[in-house]
């Protein structure tokens, strides 16, 4: 057992690792193969080890295959995600409830944000907020610059950070499971050290190609003040749509320590 994990770290296929893991547990006391979507707290000393433990991981992934050597289910599906791009909208909602959790452990201190953004062709973001409370540090120096970060790479253009193949090296990783649903986990590596580009697992709904979990770290940190910028994207799906976009980021700084931040976001239908 302890062989198989180990070989498994060193191929780099961490999104079958824990796919595999739990999709057995599942298994042996329920009889179905099956992983529950969940997200982890804010304060959840979960996350920070999933994150530590699936970079290290990482730099070695020679056991791979390049998907147009893997099964070619999992290789239709990925040709679907990369076409789907190029009509998908960075921003998915023209209006959308965003909800940000903050933190700086280090500090003690917390913030939270509530809000509507509204999103028009050729124009930046509108927020209406409807609740922040919490530190001030943590609304200046976390929630703020979250906000202009996201605006900033939404100026880039779609086809320079797109996970297609001229920008990432894409490789096959295994088969993982999400809630009773099978999915492809794809190994994307950068092919240039350029801001926008995530070294990342992607996993793949099987039926949708929707992506349905993106985690890793940013190929090239926005700020020399930032030490490494670790996140994980995850789109809760509803009948085959999006219904909310969750993304937990750990940021590693330089001045003021970990900085924590839980975003969730979600469609205004009324």
């Amino acid at each position: 057992m302890f062989a198989w994990i180990w070989s498994t770290f060193r191929e780099g296929r961490i999104g079958a690792l824990f796919g595999s893991l739990i999709c057995s547990s599942q298994m042996e006391s329920t009889g179905a193969t099956r992983m529950h979507q969940t997200s982890p707290s804010l304060h959840s000393p979960l996350l920070p080890a999933l994150l530590l433990v699936s970079v290290a991981a990482w730099p070695s992934f020679g056991a791979e295959r390049t998907a147009a050597d893997a099964w070619p289910a999992a290789s239709a599906v990925l040709q679907r995600f990369i076409t789907s791009q190029e009509k998908t909208s960075r921003w998915p909602w023209p209006l959308e409830t965003i909800e940000i959790e903050a933190s700086l452990p280090k500090l003690e201190k917390t913030g939270w944000l509530r809000a509507i953004r509204k999103v028009l062709p050729g124009e930046k973001p509108h927020y209406d907020f409807l609740e922040i409370s919490g530190d001030r540090t943590v609304k200046n120096l976390v929630i703020a610059r979250y906000i202009s970060a996201t605006e900033r790479a939404a100026e880039l253009p779609a086809s320079s950070v797109a996970i297609t193949p001229s920008n990432y090296e894409i490789r096959y990783a295994g088969n993982v499971c999400v809630g009773d649903r099978p999915a492809y986990a794809f190994r994307v590596i950068p092919r240039k050290n350029r801001e926008g580009l995530l070294n990342a697992v992607l996993w793949l709904d099987s039926e949708t190609s929707i992506a349905v979990r993106e985690s890793g770290y940013l190929a090239k940190n926005p700020s020399v003040f930032l030490k490494r910028v670790n996140l994980t994207r995850e789109n809760a799906l509803n009948a085959g749509a999006i219904e909310a976009k969750i993304t937990h980021i750990l940021v590693e700084t330089r001045l003021v320590g970990p900085a924590r931040l839980v975003i969730v976001e979600r469609p205004v239908t009324d």
